[in-house]
């Protein structure tokens, strides 16, 4: 009985293979010529990224909104405490269109969980509130919300919860300028 799993054709031909190509150049996105470590990073952030947004989406289950109208939400409550928040400052906030935010927040604003009332210092802008309902909607999930970030971000200690704020904020930043350039990209590379 032979131990060999795959025929010599097989390895053959998987050796003759060229590699794929690069899909970065800077020196340190590449350490040994190699971006395999990039691309384990990007799955990696990927995969984060889909679990945040289902964890996200079940917070927001709980208390019978969809995922956007739960972020608004608690944006407005957390923003507020600092006075009425403007539709800009919320958008602001969640890095998200002027235009999308309207369109969220006059979903809340029909559920009863928004209030919209003139801002007194400027009566062209409009100040967003949470209403009792909203403050006892968030108050009940907050126990599962503790929970769940609690084990969520379970393997930070104070410091690097400080470096992992900054360096997000950071990529948040190379991530809008990247959209940027592949937009570029993509339109120059568009047969005309």
């Amino acid at each position: 009985m032979s131990t060999q799993i795959f025929p010599r054709s097989v390895k053959r031909r998987k050796a003759e293979r060229p590699p794929a190509p690069l899909t970065a150049s800077r020196p340190e996105l590449i350490p040994g010529g190699s971006d395999t470590e990039l691309r384990a990073l990007v799955h990696g952030l990927l995969a984060f990224s889909s679990r945040l947004e289902s964890i996200r989406a079940g917070l927001a289950r709980c208390i019978g909104l969809t995922p956007i109208q739960y972020t608004t939400l608690i944006s407005v409550a957390h923003l507020e405490t600092a006075g009425g928040v403007s539709v800009n400052q919320l958008a602001t906030h969640l890095q998200l269109s002027g235009a999308f935010i309207t369109i969220e927040t006059g979903k809340l604003l029909k559920q009863s969980l928004l209030t919209k009332q003139p801002d007194p210092a400027d009566r062209r802008r409009v100040c967003l509130n949470t209403t009792p309902k909203a403050r006892h909607l968030l108050a009940t999930l907050a126990p599962t919300q503790v929970a769940v970030n609690d084990q969520l971000f379970e393997f930070l200690d104070a410091a690097s919860f400080r470096r992992l704020r900054a360096i997000v904020d950071s990529m948040n930043s190379c991530a809008n300028r990247a959209l940027s350039r592949l937009s570029y990209l993509s339109e120059s590379e568009r047969p005309a």
